[in-house]
């Protein structure tokens, strides 16, 4: 790959497919800096971005059992409807 090539798509964020596919390496590397954008025949299909972004956008921000327990209404009383007594149904095993 020339010089003069790797100027051009230096600090480059948008990518025809063709393109990216013949310069997969480099926009792999620009990914690290920011995500890349991959386009067919114009439109936006796919974007490429660092691992380190992809973990912080993929992991929950905190567990459920977290949510709950930091949740304003923690200690907020319930008033479930009581439920009717019903007869059971004869089930033949």
């Amino acid at each position: 790959m020339t010089a003069n090539v790797l100027k051009k798509t230096k600090g480059k964020s948008n990518w025809q497919l063709q393109e990216a596919k013949a310069m997969f390496s480099e926009v792999v590397k620009e990914a690290g800096l920011k995500p890349q954008i991959i386009t067919v025949r114009g439109k936006e299909k796919a974007v490429i971005i660092s691992f380190e972004e992809y973990k912080k956008l993929s992991s929950p921000k905190q567990t459920l059992f977290n949510f709950i327990q930091n949740s304003p209404l923690r200690d907020m009383e319930l008033e479930l409807p009581l439920r009717r007594a019903e007869k059971m149904r004869e089930v033949s095993l």
